[in-house]
């Protein structure tokens, strides 16, 4: 059971590490913002407490030292410098390592440890200049009602709890963090040395906090010992209390004659300071609020499973459908119907839970910029736009590490040096643009940077003497761009351990293809470079157009289509290289009987789908549409794993395949082929 709660520990540990490095990452460049000082103490001091409390005793001590330094940081006692933020980074990727490892017990890890303690025991104990003091109502004679409450808390711990493991102290240290708290320690009970025995308790606290939580958060501190504790929780009175002068005495007091604080007194002190605000008022009970659970944590292979069994059940919706029709029975169809209505919205919901937002990832490639740009002695600024932008968390999956490698090139190939941007006239930071959006049923990734652009003929002159292209080889300027992602083409002369060992943006595509996506280039020289990525928003099950090819089945995702015309044969025999003319307009188009290698049934009427292909429409030609289709999306055998122009297939209500068209690989390619007829 324990290893359980061990697992769950590092599981919420490891969102809270997300949390810290975000918030690092902010502060980097605001480092006089209270609210983010104070969500990196609070990450650091969860991570503290849970890690003392599941065994990670390490982690638990490592962060303390770490929390130290930040503690002096919100009480204005050291400023943020580059030295503590890049040492923060340091010690968030050991923080990394030590929820995956644990504690250890080798003798050369716990050495590294120890140094990197006393790395950060420097910070805290060093004289460095203090930040300019804040303005604080503390200073205030009267108390305002700021929509802050201030507690009486009490708190009586059993004389074994040190045995159990538990630290009082940080109890302590967690109100603290939750706003701005007065201790009385009581150790009226402690015994003579005699007497004394290390391992019991023998002092109890009351203390008086001012906080924006409420009742409930409080709780929740004590949530662990309530076994091992008496407690006591009351309210004083709305407003920061502590503020009050007769407030503070009144705890000075109690602290020096060891006399425990009253609610009562603490209210009669408090009702005079208070403008407006009556004795009865101040006495009002305090009303708890309801508490709503408003998200939950799950596995992501119960996510999985979830959506397998919702592929299942339209697989099983189709063959009702089938049945439906064929038995003719207008109750039974009605039932069918009403059937495919839900399964639908179940499908709906089940992928919008497997959704999760780009941002989610987006924090590796901040801290890759920051890392990298300090490495390389540029100065470069990552900037997101669409980050709640929401993808299939498979497709998130695959698509890391194309991004990461396109991201280092921005940062390696792209962006110049500081003095040769001022050189050029322009600032001297860089900028990495992150943007997401919408377009119809995909989403659109680019990545751009202001860096100095790719010329491309130098790309043609590079890719002639690698012998990717022949010297009498006419490509349009589209073209040169696409020879970056051909196997072996880099375009830096030298090796380095960012980039430019001739594997890369091949890879790039192969991996964006992988989950049906499409990866395109523009540069100009002096401006910057683009990378775009148009990716689908789900894998598993799409909406699909079902048409025949002579005896074959092929669904087209109806997301890219555009218009289906039904035209007479004799107007595709007077075509010229696969160009039909339509209300005075030309589209090209691809035989699916051709490009299929299947007989040609001529029954008159030829079917032509429209479909969108980056800023124009091609045509499909079929011999039959049969209808809309929501299609299962299976992934291919290891047989066809290379056939690029089916991205899968769908198991039909009868038991028969219908494979799935990929219109973006297929007119690709199709394009690819012609050119080299021609050449």
């Amino acid at each position: 059971m324990i290893d359980k709660f061990k697992a769950k520990f590092v599981e919420e540990s490891n969102d809270n590490v997300h949390d810290l490095e975000e918030a690092l990452l902010l502060l980097e460049k605001d480092t006089s913002n209270n609210e983010i000082i104070e969500r990196i103490f609070r990450a650091m001091h969860t991570l503290k407490g849970g890690g003392a409390m599941f065994g990670f005793n390490q982690l638990s001590e490592f962060t303390h030292h770490l929390e130290t330094v930040f503690d002096l940081v919100r009480n204005n006692k050291l400023s943020v410098t580059d030295d503590i933020i890049s040492l923060t980074f340091e010690s968030i990727d050991h923080i990394k390592n030590m929820l995956e490892m644990g504690d250890v017990d080798d003798a050369d890890e716990l050495a590294n440890q120890a140094a990197f303690i006393q790395r950060v025991q420097q910070f805290s104990n060093s004289d460095a200049p203090a930040a300019a003091p804040v303005a604080s109502a503390s200073s205030a004679s009267t108390v305002k009602d700021d929509g802050s409450k201030t507690f009486l808390i009490t708190i009586k711990p059993n004389e074994e709890i040190l045995r159990n493991g538990t630290n009082p102290f940080y109890l302590l240290d967690d109100l603290h963090a939750m706003g701005e708290a007065k201790v009385v320690a009581f150790y009226e009970k402690v015994p003579v040395l005699s007497n004394f025995n290390p391992v019991n308790s023998y002092c109890h606290w009351q203390v008086v906090l001012n906080t924006e939580e409420s009742v409930n958060d409080i709780k929740d501190v004590f949530i662990f010992v309530e076994d091992e504790c008496e407690i006591s929780i009351e309210e004083i009175g709305s407003g920061n209390l502590l503020t009050a002068e007769a407030i503070s005495s009144t705890i000075e007091e109690a602290s020096k004659l060891q006399k425990s604080l009253t609610k009562e007194d603490l209210i009669a002190k408090a009702a005079a300071s208070i403008p407006g605000q009556d004795k009865k008022e101040t006495k009002k009970k305090v009303q708890l609020k309801e508490h709503k659970i408003s998200s939950i944590r799950v596995n992501s292979t119960k996510i999985d499973e979830l959506v397998n069994l919702v592929s299942e059940l339209v697989t099983i919706q189709a063959q009702l459908n089938l049945f439906a029709e064929n038995d003719g029975n207008p109750a039974v169809l009605a039932l069918a119907e009403n059937i495919q209505k839900l399964s639908r919205q179940l499908r709906d919901n089940a992928f919008s839970i497997s959704l999760i937002p780009l941002q989610s990832e987006l924090m590796r490639f901040q801290r890759l910029v920051r890392d990298l740009s300090k490495e390389l002695d540029k100065d470069i600024d990552f900037v997101i736009e669409g980050g709640d932008i929401e993808l299939d968390k498979n497709i998130i999956e695959h698509l890391t590490d194309p991004l990461l490698h396109i991201i280092r090139n921005a940062v390696d190939h792209g962006i110049e040096m500081p003095d040769e941007r001022i050189k050029n006239g322009k600032a001297p930071k860089g900028t990495i643009l992150f943007k997401a959006y919408y377009s119809g049923a995909s989403v659109m990734v680019e990545v751009m940077d202001d860096g100095k652009g790719i010329d491309p003929e130098f790309i043609r002159n590079k890719a002639i003497n690698k012998g990717l292209i022949d010297a009498n080889t006419e490509l349009s300027r589209k073209e040169i761009f696409e020879l970056v992602f051909l196997s072996g083409f880099s375009t830096k002369e030298e090796v380095t351990d960012v980039s430019g060992r001739g594997v890369g943006m091949d890879v790039v595509k192969k991996k964006i293809g992988e989950i049906r996506g499409e990866v395109s280039l523009d540069s100009e020289i002096g401006k910057g470079t683009t990378l775009t990525l148009e990716l689908p928003m789900t894998l598993s099950i799409i909406d699909g157009l079902l048409v025949k090819v002579f005896k074959n089945q092929y669904v087209i995702p109806i997301a890219n289509i555009e218009k289906i015309h039904a035209l007479d044969t004799v107007s595709f025999g007077k075509t010229f290289n696969h160009v039909v003319n339509i209300d005075d307009e030309q589209y090209p188009f691809i035989d699916l009987r051709e490009s299929f290698e299947t007989e040609v049934v001529n029954k008159g009427t030829e079917q032509l789908i429209l479909v969108k292909y980056e800023d124009r429409k091609v045509g499909l030609l079929v011999d039959q549409v049969i209808g809309e289709y929501q299609t299962v999306v299976k992934p291919l055998g290891r047989f066809l794993k290379k056939q690029e122009n089916i991205s899968g297939a769908s198991i039909m209500g009868d038991g028969t395949i219908a494979l799935v068209i990929d219109t973006n690989r297929l007119i690709h390619n199709n394009a690819v082929k012609k050119y080299r007829t021609k050449n």
